[in-house]
């Protein structure tokens, strides 16, 4: 059994669990940070945690290209459906078992609208248990919320949790996340991608391993980090 994630720029993520390929807000067309293109990628599932350009991505010529299955918010799976994409929609602290692990949607504070001024639903974030036992916390677009602590309570391998601010933790609430998240591991994503939401990760590993007992991994987009 093999677990690994990558990094491609901003919020976009890539698990490989066990040869099943996984993709997470798939943004890759018009992203100044991305390290790869969208007919590169694979994909057997695509998760969405919200509406906004920069997640939703290429996921629809994405899906069509490989036949991957959408996981998201019921009202997101509903406009994708209607667009021809194969879909499972799931929605806030609800699981299901699916090939590559047990999937439970979070709470997430932020908006949803789709490109085309559609409803999104309720933003989410990710709550995987892998079929290894890791379990790893994918945060997406969100502010800070007291249920963190809650989620910390499942005891995580691993977070990925924005630093950016502006749309939204900055450094000093997700410095707080950490604290009750209470992961082993932690990814920072959605910061430099664009000046406003620039940030200096290095100075936040350090804050944050030293009020921690979190390791951070400042990865650059393309970089890989190993679960097992």
């Amino acid at each position: 059994m093999s677990t690994k994630l990558t990094w491609y720029g901003h919020a976009t993520l890539g698990l490989e669990i066990d040869g099943c390929h996984v993709l997470v807000d798939p943004y890759f067309t018009g992203n100044p940070a991305a390290s790869t293109t969208a007919s590169q990628v694979s994909a057997d599932f695509i998760l969405v945690t919200h509406g906004h350009r920069d997640h939703l991505g290429d996921t629809v010529e994405i899906a069509k290209r490989t036949g991957a299955t959408v996981i998201s918010n019921f009202e997101i799976c509903n406009w994708l459906s209607a667009k021809g994409i194969k879909t499972h929609g799931q929605h806030l602290g609800g699981g299901c078992k699916h090939p590559f692990g047990y999937l439970k949607l979070t709470l997430a504070l932020h908006g949803s609208g789709l490109p085309d001024g559609s409803y999104g639903g309720n933003p989410v974030g990710f709550l995987l248990t892998t079929p290894d036992q890791h379990k790893i916390y994918m945060a997406g677009d969100t502010g800070l919320f007291g249920d963190m602590q809650l989620i910390g309570d499942e005891g995580l391998y691993l977070a990925v949790i924005p630093i950016g601010d502006n749309y939204t933790m900055g450094p000093a609430d997700a410095l707080l996340a950490v604290k009750m998240l209470k992961p082993k591991h932690v990814i920072p994503i959605h910061y430099n991608t664009f000046d406003l939401i620039r940030q200096d990760p290095a100075a936040w590993k350090e804050k944050v391993e030293a009020e921690t007992g979190a390791v951070v991994h400042v990865l650059k987009p393309g970089d890989t980090f190993p679960l097992s």
